[in-house]
C-alpha cells in the first residue's frame, strides 16, 4: 500500500521535465533508485507489457552507476519485471538496446553534469521518450509514495523478476554500420575527443576494431578516451567552447581531416574542420538531412525532415530546395521525437546538437550522425571546411544568456520594440518556444528568439542574420532591452 498523497516525499528536485537528474547521494541513492524502478513498473512496464515484463538497463562511466543501477533493478524485480542489464554504454546505446529488443529501458547517467551528479534517462519499448505528459509525473508521484510508505510492494517470491547480464556493444557497432556504410571512403585521420566519457567505451567499438568488427579506413587519434566519470580533464560538454580547445589544437597538431566531440553519455556530437574550427550543428543538421533526404527519394518516399526554432535558417532553405517537407518544432528532445514519430520522418536535428533518426528507432544517437559525417566528408576529395561551407551561409549569435531581475518586464520591452511599434517593418512573430521575431521576408534578413529558462531568471537570445554586421546589431539592439535595468 502507499501512504496517502498528503505524506508524499517531494521529488520534483529530482525527477524533472524528461528524466532523472540529481547529486548524489542526497538527491540520488540506491533507496530512491529503488523506489523509482518500482514506480517505473507499475506506471509504464506492467501495463504495455503482452508477456513476461522485461527492462533493460545500462550506465555510464560515472562511480554511482552500478550501485544505482543495483537498487533500481531490485525496485523491478520486486514488482514481477524481468531486468537484462547491459552494464557500460552510452546513452544511444542503452536506446538501441530498447528498440532491438522491444522493451523499455533506463539508462543511468547525468550526460555533461559534474561529477556529483547521476541520473536516469526511462524510454518505453521501441526508445519511445517519457517526459512529463507520457508517465513521468506519474512514476515521480508514485515513488514519492512508495518512500513515504518506506517500502516498495513485492510480489510473492515464485514471480519475483530475475536480473541477468547481456553484453550488447557489439551489436550495436554492427547496426550502427549497416546504417552508414564506410568501408569505401578514403582514408581520414580523425581526432576524437571523448571527454573521458562514453565516447572512450563506442568510438573503439564503432570506428575502430574494439568490438571485433572489420577496420575501417579511419586513423583514429584518441584523446581523453579513460573512463572517468570525475571528468579530469575537462566537462564533457562541447556546446561550452572552453571544453573544445584541446580538440581543436590536436585537430591542428596531428594535420587531422577533422575532430568529433561527444559529450558525457556520448548521445551528441560535435563537429571540428581542418583548420580546428567548429562546424555549426546546424550545418551537420543540413549536411545530413541531404543525406537522408536524397537516400528517401531514391526510394520513392517523401521524406520529412524536424528542426527545432533555434535551428538555422539554412535547414530548411536547403532542405526544402532538395524536395523534402520540413517541420519546425520546440526545443527539446520530447518535443523533436513527438514529431518524428508523428510525421515519420527521416531525420531530425537541434542546435545543440543532438540528431534524430527514423532508422534508430526515431531517437537521438551523436555517433551515426559522425558516420554520416564522415560518409560525406570521406565520399568526396575536398577538405571539410570546403565541403560545411555551403551550409554555414549566414551569421549567428549563438546562445547568449542574460540573468534580468524581471523575466517579464524584460521581454515586454522587446515586443514594445520589434512588434508593437514595428520600428523595423513588418516582421512576423510566433510564440511556439518563447519569443521569435523574424523579417526573413524584408530586407535586410534577420530573425531572433528570445526563451525564458525553466529554472534560472535568466533569458535566453538567438540573433541570425544574411549578414554579420546586420546580426550584430540585431544582437546588441535585443539585449540592450533586455538589460536595460543593468542585468547582465
Amino acid at each position: 500500500m502507499t501512504s496517502p498523497a498528503a505524506d508524499r516525499v517531494d521529488l520534483t528536485a529530482l525527477i524533472k521535465a524528461y528524466d532523472v537528474r540529481g547529486v548524489v547521494p542526497d538527491e540520488l541513492n540506491p533507496t530512491v533508485a529503488r523506489a523509482i524502478g518500482a514506480a517505473f513498473a507499475d506506471v509504464v512496464v506492467l501495463p504495455e507489457a503482452t508477456d513476461r515484463p522485461r527492462v533493460v538497463i545500462a550506465n555510464d562511466m560515472r562511480p554511482s552507476g552500478p550501485e544505482l543501477v543495483a537498487a533500481f533493478a531490485d525496485g523491478l524485480a520486486a514488482r514481477g519485471v524481468d531486468v537484462i542489464r547491459i552494464g557500460l554504454a552510452s546513452t544511444d546505446g542503452l536506446y538501441f538496446a530498447s528498440g532491438a529488443l522491444g522493451i523499455p529501458g533506463a539508462m543511468f547517467t547525468a550526460s555533461h553534469n559534474p561529477a556529483q551528479y547521476n541520473g536516469i534517462k526511462l524510454c518505453r519499448a521501441g526508445a519511445r521518450p517519457v517526459g512529463q505528459d507520457s508517465g513521468l509525473t506519474t512514476v515521480r508521484e508514485l515513488a514519492g509514495d512508495y518512500l513515504a510508505a518506506g517500502a516498495v510492494p513485492e510480489v510473492g517470491a515464485t514471480e519475483r523478476g530475475t536480473v541477468e547480464d547481456r553484453d550488447m556493444l557489439t551489436e550495436y557497432a554492427s547496426f550502427l554500420r549497416s546504417l552508414v556504410d564506410l568501408s569505401g571512403i578514403r582514408p581520414l585521420k580523425v581526432v576524437v575527443d571523448a571527454g573521458n566519457g562514453m565516447g572512450g567505451f563506442t568510438a573503439p567499438a564503432v570506428l575502430g576494431t574494439g568490438a571485433g568488427l572489420p577496420e575501417l579506413p579511419l586513423d583514429i587519434v584518441p584523446l581523453y578516451f579513460e573512463l572517468d566519470g570525475t571528468f579530469p580533464n575537462h566537462e564533457a560538454n562541447p556546446l561550452e567552447p572552453e571544453n573544445l580547445r584541446d580538440l581543436q589544437a590536436a585537430v591542428v597538431e596531428h594535420d587531422a581531416d577533422l575532430g568529433l566531440a561527444f559529450d558525457g553519455d556520448a548521445d551528441r556530437c560535435f563537429v571540428i574542420d581542418e583548420h580546428g574550427d567548429p562546424v555549426s550543428p546546424s550545418a551537420i543538421t543540413a549536411l545530413v538531412g541531404l543525406r537522408e533526404v536524397e537516400r528517401e527519394r531514391a526510394a520513392g518516399r517523401t521524406p520529412t525532415v524536424i528542426h527545432n526554432l533555434i535551428t538555422s535558417q539554412v535547414v530548411p532553405d536547403l532542405l526544402r530546395a532538395a524536395g523534402a517537407t520540413t517541420v519546425r518544432t520546440r526545443v527539446g528532445h520530447s518535443f523533436i521525437k513527438a514529431q518524428m514519430a508523428e510525421h515519420d520522418a527521416v531525420f531530425g536535428g537541434e542546435h545543440s546538437a543532438h540528431y534524430y533518426f527514423r532508422d534508430f528507432f526515431f531517437a537521438d544517437t551523436g555517433m551515426l550522425a559522425a558516420m554520416h559525417v564522415l560518409a560525406a566528408l570521406g565520399g568526396q576529395p575536398h577538405t571539410l571546411s570546403a565541403l560545411s561551407e555551403q551550409f554555414q551561409p549566414y551569421s549567428a549569435s549563438g546562445e547568449i544568456n542574460s540573468r534580468v531581475a524581471d523575466v517579464a518586464a524584460a521581454r515586454e520591452r522587446v515586443i514594445e520594440a520589434y512588434v508593437t511599434q514595428q520600428g523595423a517593418g513588418p516582421v512576423q512573430v510566433d510564440e511556439m518556444d518563447g519569443l521569435t521575431v523574424s523579417h526573413w521576408d524584408g530586407h535586410p534578413q534577420w530573425w531572433f528568439n528570445l526563451r525564458a529558462s525553466n529554472t534560472e531568471p535568466l533569458l535566453r537570445l538567438n540573433v541570425e542574420a544574411a549578414d554579420e554586421d546586420v546580426m550584430e546589431k540585431v544582437r546588441d539592439d535585443v539585449l540592450a532591452l533586455v538589460r536595460q535595468d543593468g542585468q547582465s
